[in-house]
């Protein structure tokens, strides 16, 4: 008696439609992984140095100013090298007159005393949520909010 070893015709074929949708689905978690690594990164950096901004102002005694560039999509302390904002992410800046440039560029100056001419910068996702970073005037201090969809 001979036994025949092999796969059959719809067992390859069920193999193939399988590795068909994995290549098909892969790449678009990938992107959807990027773009979130993406914003975290640069929500985590624009709170990193809008904080240091308010901390080297108290600790060096003057006036420190926190960037936005919303034309060029970067951010930054005045004086240091500015940090890109990725593609898909949208920026939106609501500051003090004296802060805005007809340039596109906001600014929140933190001052010695611990105060802050204030504002708001949003950080908006292409599916419309993001989060809002605060800056209270009088006391320097920053918080993080939702925005939702």
């Amino acid at each position: 008696m001979r036994v025949e070893r092999g796969f059959t015709l719809i067992e390859l074929l069920v193999v193939f439609a399988m590795v068909a949708l994995l290549t098909a689905l892969v790449p678009l978690a990938f992107g959807r992984l990027r773009e979130s690594a993406q914003y975290r990164d640069t929500v985590r950096g624009m709170l990193s140095d809008i904080r240091q901004a308010r901390y080297r102002a108290l600790a060096e005694g003057r006036q420190v100013r926190f960037r936005v560039d919303l034309a060029a999509r970067n951010y930054g302390l005045d004086g240091r090298p500015a940090k890109q904002v990725p593609e898909p992410l949208r920026l939106r800046a609501t500051v003090a007159d004296i802060e805005l440039t007809a340039a596109q560029s906001a600014g929140i100056l933190f001052l010695p005393s611990g105060g802050a001419t204030g504002g708001t910068i949003e950080i908006v996702r292409p599916s419309g949520a993001g989060v809002r970073l605060t800056v209270d005037w009088l006391s320097g201090g920053v918080a993080q909010s939702p925005i939702a969809q």
